[in-house]
């Protein structure tokens, strides 16, 4: 029972999520959070490995692809689409799970699972920085300061108001290839644009940067440092693996820096030869990792 079928899923905060599922319901469920700019789609290679032991339930967040697309920066503050996370596990009856987040989906997945132990039973990062070590990196890492400019554009552009799809191309190919330094196979380019072309989707996507708290300073810029980032910070309470494509030119290995001392049982994967798309840059490696951990870590 490992076909990948999907569904339309509404849920209690207001939103309707296109979801993948995959596996048998009986089985342990694994949640798996994609980023920007994807959709359940980052999972591919792994949902059907993944699916032999696990119940797979793969979303396309809110403002992707096929999901609601809510107008309104305020409508994809962190907190709004944890709660997507949760209203989707009780839709679909399911109290514990495994999470697995990549990219913002990651960014999700550590503040969800630290308000929710109870319901997060182990916890999967793939290339998404820990709150804590990437505001701190911001402010003291001129590398990863530089890196991350991105994001100032990303919040303050008005590209996505332009009906221009050309533009639209030019500009998110822009991230991959130029940024990342990441080649889309040419048969995935067809579904990004198909995806990113829905009515109110790269606003959408966009506003997950101009939503977060996250302070990026310009180059050279001195901004008063959050308090937050120097005292302390309450430790992941789950198992917690996290793997890292050193490729990455957006977000630095040195964001792993520091990691041990905030989950007390933590495991690192290092994929040597992948960039920030390590699920599909290197799937064997990242299936391959998980598999491994979760077959160790039993829920």
């Amino acid at each position: 029972m490992t076909d990948l079928r999907t569904t339309m899923v509404s849920l209690a905060t207001g939103v309707t999520l296109n979801v993948a599922l995959a596996g048998n319901p009986a089985h342990p469920p694994i949640i798996l959070l994609h980023g920007f700019p994807e959709s359940h789609r980052t999972w591919r290679h792994q949902i059907p490995a993944l699916a032999r032991e696990h119940f797979v339930i793969a979303p396309d967040q809110r403002g992707y692809a096929c999901s609601s697309k809510p107008e309104g920066v305020e409508n994809y503050a962190a907190d709004k689409i944890a709660a997507d996370l949760f209203a989707l596990a009780d839709a679909l009856a399911i109290d514990r799970f495994t999470l697995a987040g990549h990219d913002w989906g990651g960014a999700i997945a550590w503040m969800a699972a630290l308000r929710e132990p109870k319901r997060v039973a182990r916890l999967v990062i793939i290339n998404a920085p820990h709150p804590q070590v990437f505001q701190r990196k911001l402010f003291d890492d001129p590398g990863q300061r530089r890196a991350s400019q991105y994001i100032r554009f990303f919040r303050e552009t008005d590209l996505d108001r332009v009906p221009d799809k050309s533009a639209l191309e030019q500009f998110l190919f822009s991230l991959f290839g130029e940024h990342l330094q990441v080649r889309v196979p040419p048969e995935e380019k067809a579904i990004y644009l198909e995806q990113w072309s829905q009515p109110g989707a790269l606003t959408a996507m966009l506003n997950w940067y101009r939503a977060t708290p996250m302070v990026v300073p310009a180059i050279g810029e001195d901004l008063p440092r959050p308090a937050w980032i120097d005292g302390p910070f309450p430790l992941q309470p789950q198992p917690t693996l996290v793997i890292w494509g050193m490729k990455d030119r957006g977000l630095l290995p040195c964001l792993v820096d520091g990691l041990e001392t905030l989950i007390p049982d933590y495991s690192f994967v290092a994929i040597r030869d992948a960039g920030h798309f390590a699920p599909w840059e290197r799937p064997h490696a990242v299936t391959e990792a998980l598999l491994d951990w979760l077959a160790a870590r039993p829920a």
